[in-house]
């Protein structure tokens, strides 16, 4: 008997991998240290202290499961958010979210429009529920709206993704047209509005609440990892109506929900003053990058989220070789993985010591593979 003839036919066919390789695999594999890590979307500058010591304070109740229903965690965000708690549903991060979401829409077959190069996790869950993925290549380094609404009429797709701020570019459009793309969109197409970074991005690129909660095809999803300096403890949330919110509870892990990480969340929530402060930071960081790139000879781009993409001006070979030398000098940064994107590397926001080992690095990397 074959070792997989056990898993379904679907499972079967899929590849074994990780979508993503991390500091820590390029340390195992390379044997390098990590000096500065700036290459996964990370907050460096980490979680309020107030969010430490409610995690410290929670500890020894951490025999006990987390509350399955998350009750005091969706009252708070919807005390923040303005709506119901029963618009609300929580997971553990935005990955594990979408894959709730294509597990709740998608059927084998099923076309699902997004775009080319996006966020690659929500293509794995694509793949994983079995749909069809039907890609739009980005306009000018933005997701193409037109050619995202024009593929789900085409297709009659069930499932739209689009991030605004996006991933991995960094661009984004301003709430009046993500607005009109979403009532745009059949009644029959569910929209992923990917909010991750929605902490960062400029006024007026973010939709108020009010004009998106009505919809029972909108579904927003939002994250602690990004702004707020979460990103290992795993706390993301989804914004719609209550019918759409609530049949999360249809096929979620109900203990899934780390308990000092709500707690976490909760202390994070309460907190706004170093959300500001942060957010601060960041803006401080990405110019910081942007300075560094030009300095160089790249060109950042305009940025929305908590990293810069720089466009490297040529491949995606030689920005490849940019990201590997930068990790000869301990320096982790990563590369979209598309075609035109790829010709960019892209960095994440850090405290100073890590913006130090950068602009020391870059030029010597610049200078070895013929800059």
């Amino acid at each position: 008997m074959s070792a997989f003839s056990r898993f379904t036919p679907l499972a079967s066919a899929l590849p074994s991998t990780v979508p993503f390789v991390g500091p820590e695999a390029i340390e195992r594999q390379r044997g390098l240290a990590v000096s500065a890590r700036i290459g996964a979307n990370e907050n460096g500058f980490g979680p309020a202290a107030s969010v430490f010591a409610a995690m410290r304070e929670e500890a020894g109740n951490i025999w006990k499961y987390n509350d399955p229903e998350n009750f005091a965690l969706r009252e708070a965000l919807a005390a923040h958010l303005g709506v119901s708690a029963a618009n609300i549903a929580i997971g553990s991060g935005i990955d594990e979210l979408l894959g709730q979401i294509v597990r709740l829409v998608i059927e084998p077959g099923a076309p699902v429009v997004t775009s080319l190069g996006a966020y690659p996790t929500f293509n794995f869950h694509v793949a994983g529920f079995g749909g069809r993925l039907v890609t739009v290549p980005y306009a000018n380094d933005r997701e193409d709206l037109d050619g995202l609404l024009d593929a789900v009429k085409r297709e009659n797709a069930p499932l739209v993704y689009f991030a605004n701020p996006d991933n991995p570019m960094g661009s984004w459009w301003d709430a009046k047209s993500i607005v009109a793309f979403a009532r745009a969109l059949p009644e029959t197409t569910l929209m992923v509005l990917d909010e991750a970074y929605s902490e960062t991005g400029p006024a007026g690129s973010l939709p108020s609440i009010s004009s998106l909660i009505e919809l029972p095809n909108v579904v927003r999803t939002r994250t602690f990892s990004k702004a707020y300096g979460l990103a290992g403890a795993r706390i993301g949330y989804v914004i719609s109506t209550p019918g759409t919110a609530q049949a999360f509870d249809k096929i979620r892990n109900h203990f899934g929900m780390n308990r000092l990480a709500t707690a976490a969340a909760l202390a994070a929530l309460k907190d706004q003053a170093y959300l500001v402060e942060v957010v601060g930071k960041i803006h401080a960081a990405r110019e910081r990058i942007g300075a560094i790139a030009r300095a160089n000879g790249l060109e950042p781009l305009p940025s929305a989220t908590n990293f810069v993409a720089i466009d490297a001006g040529r491949d995606g070979v030689y920005a490849r070789a940019i990201v590997d030398g930068l990790m000869e000098h301990g320096v982790f940064i990563r590369m979209p993985g598309v075609a035109p994107l790829n010709r960019c590397i892209r960095i994440s926001v850090g405290p100073e010591a890590d913006m130090a080992l950068l602009e020391n690095a870059l030029p010597q990397v610049l200078k070895k593979i013929g800059r």
